[in-house]
């Protein structure tokens, strides 16, 4: 058990004091929940509630769905919540807890995924190391490794990595805009979400850069690589990519708070 690797949220005073325990930090968030789209569904469970609409809020409605989608996923049974709720409804309160994990785990700020930078650089430590035992003959130390986290662990190191990355910010006022987005976290962070590299060391190549070449698997499924579009990729090319990650991104740096007094905003 690693927390200050795999919990590297916990241990960033940056993202703890301007995202995590700043409620301004989640104002796109409490604007969707007043919005258009939530009023709507508001007023429909309300209505098949026989409740006054003034009863309810938002929260209130998310509690119904996500008891309604946990007994689903989970048992395999279809809760009566579920009732309440028609695939648009489903849609706007999706988009809800996606706007919450957009600002606070993913590309919202640039902390928030700049804090898992240290489980990054360790992930490519454990690569360089594979790569060396194996240049020099020697048995492979660690054939597999397997670090154990959280959502919160991996939509963080996702966004670091450029991953689901949308051409326009999730906000409480784009939801039609937003339907084909690429980030939903439902699909990023499932139940028993993983991350895999795999490192093929690749006896017959024409050159010495193409001996050493890694795949990436999200859920098992694998991943195409930003700076090839393709799904395998020479470890070399790789580094590369992410040198400035590799090389800058210095956590005790990126996590300490800021000495002026500045509002989360002008920070953030």
């Amino acid at each position: 058990v690693n927390d200050s690797l795999m919990r590297f949220f916990d241990h960033c005073a940056k993202f703890v004091a301007l995202v995590e325990e700043n409620d301004a930090a989640m104002c796109q968030v409490d604007a969707f929940k007043e919005g258009p789209e939530m009023r709507k569904v508001l007023e429909k469970v309300a209505s098949a509630l026989c409740l006054p609409v003034e009863d309810l809020n938002a929260d209130l409605v998310q509690v119904a769905f996500l008891t309604c989608s946990y007994e689903l996923a989970i048992k395999n049974v279809t809760s009566p919540w579920c009732s309440l709720f028609s695939e648009e409804d489903a849609k706007v309160l999706e988009y809800l807890n996606d706007l919450k994990q957009y600002w606070k785990r993913g590309y919202g700020y640039d902390i928030n995924s700049r804090s898992s930078c240290i489980l990054f650089q360790d992930i490519f430590q454990h690569l360089d190391k594979a790569v060396e035992e194996s240049k020099s003959s020697k048995p492979i130390s660690s054939p597999l490794i397997v670090q154990v986290g959280h959502a919160e662990t991996l939509q963080p190191l996702l966004a670091l990595m450029g991953f689901f990355k949308d051409d326009e910010p999730l906000r409480a006022n784009n939801y039609n805009r937003q339907t084909h987005r690429k980030f939903r976290s439902g699909r990023i962070v499932p139940y028993a979400a993983n991350l895999v590299f795999v490192l093929y060391h690749c006896d017959q190549v024409k050159t010495s850069k193409e001996e050493y070449q890694v795949q990436m698997l999200l859920n098992e499924k694998l991943m195409s690589f930003h700076h090839s579009n393709e799904t395998i990729s020479t470890y070399a090319d790789l580094k590369d990519y992410y040198k400035d990650i590799l090389e800058n991104c210095h956590f005790k740096e990126e996590c300490e708070l800021p000495k002026i007094n500045v509002t989360a905003v002008d920070e953030l």
